[in-house]
């Protein structure tokens, strides 16, 4: 009874942020077409059939997302871990963000940085307004709003797809031995705001973890969130994931989400190879990344709409790239593929 009851508080909460992510998004988009239309439509419509497919695929990825906490992979707490501070404090500052954003999109300004936004010793492909966001990733009022947008943008799911990297994760240290104890070490490559860490966190209570950004304010911004979570501290460092400021073998398993759709072709092989170095002969690494053509062709509408809307200028290569034989060039082996809703999993392991 009492699994019932938490099943179905997860159900209603998961359905009221899809609602509040749709109503948002339909009011957002009556108001630029009425006070700043766009020169033309960007987007193609989606299919009446491809809207039913999108609907079961969230809904199979909130079953599945509920079944991992109730077999143990993570606390079921976790799935109601929600920044309700910063939805009440930063939710009316996204609107007042909004005309910025709508300007930036018709002007096709894609390089807009204050002028007190420091941009040197940054890489070329770094420095763009990502989503068409306020100073890009290099701010502290960007990465106060990154984690609400974010979740606007996938409906309320974002969490849940963020967390679909906890059980191969722990299956994999598992596998290869490593327990949950702090001689266990993770790294999460371009942590952002830390909610990955924070999720990890959840799963694994007492490994070391590790997380490095490009960007100081989220940086800051991930060890205020993570600041409230109990257990250590993770470890944050600013660096390049070209070049990881870690010694080679350190860690035994390594994350990555949400990172290598936006890096150019080159540059995702060096951070695979990178990811490759630091791993430790028979950890995991495991990335959680948007969908491809090869494993979702019947969601290209969805794909072609999202690097359309949205400054993403490294999508249309990711989405036709192979992780997989990238992967398997760094050194990677078993490498398997999972796809949950609009996001695609690769699960490797470095050879023992």
């Amino acid at each position: 009874m009492a699994d019932t009851l938490t099943k179905l508080a997860y159900q209603t909460f998961q359905q009221s942020k899809s609602y509040f992510g749709l109503a948002h998004k339909a009011v957002s988009t009556q108001l630029l077409n009425l006070i700043a239309p766009p020169a033309e439509s960007k987007t193609q419509p989606i299919p009446a059939e491809l809207l039913v497919k999108i609907y079961q695929r969230l809904n199979q990825l909130l079953e599945t997302d509920w079944q991992d906490a109730e077999r143990g992979v993570y606390p079921a707490s976790l799935l109601f871990d929600n920044p309700w501070e910063d939805f009440f404090r930063y939710y009316p500052v996204v609107w007042l963000d909004m005309p910025g954003i709508w300007d930036r999109a018709n002007q096709n300004r894609y390089q807009d940085f204050s002028s007190e936004i420091r941009t040197d010793g940054y890489p070329s492909y770094y420095l763009r307004n990502f989503h068409h966001q306020t100073d890009g990733y290099l701010s502290d009022m960007s990465a106060n709003l990154y984690d609400l947008q974010v979740e606007i943008l996938f409906n309320g799911s974002a969490d849940a797809m963020r967390r679909r990297i906890l059980a191969p994760l722990k299956s994999g240290l598992e596998a290869a031995g490593f327990s949950d104890s702090r001689q266990t070490r993770v790294l999460d490559i371009a942590s952002g705001t830390g909610r990955t860490l924070r999720m990890i966190r959840g799963a694994l209570s007492e490994v070391s973890l590790f997380g490095m950004d490009l960007s100081p304010a989220y940086l800051r911004k991930a060890n205020q969130l993570l600041s409230q979570t109990p257990g250590e501290l993770p470890q944050l460092l600013q660096a390049n994931a070209e070049e990881l400021p870690y010694v080679d073998n350190y860690f035994h398993g390594t994350t990555c989400v949400f990172l290598f759709h936006e890096l150019p072709a080159p540059i995702r092989q060096r951070v695979i190879d990178e990811a490759y170095r630091v791993t430790q002969p028979g950890g995991v690494f495991v990335i959680c990344d948007s969908i491809q053509v090869s494993d979702s062709p019947e969601m290209m509408p969805a794909m072609e709409n999202f690097s359309a809307v949205f400054h993403e200028p490294f999508y249309q290569n990711y989405i036709r790239d192979s992780l997989e034989e990238r992967l398997e060039k760094a050194g990677f082996i078993d490498i398997k593929t999972e796809v949950h809703f609009m996001s695609k999993y690769w699960v490797a392991q470095k050879p023992a």
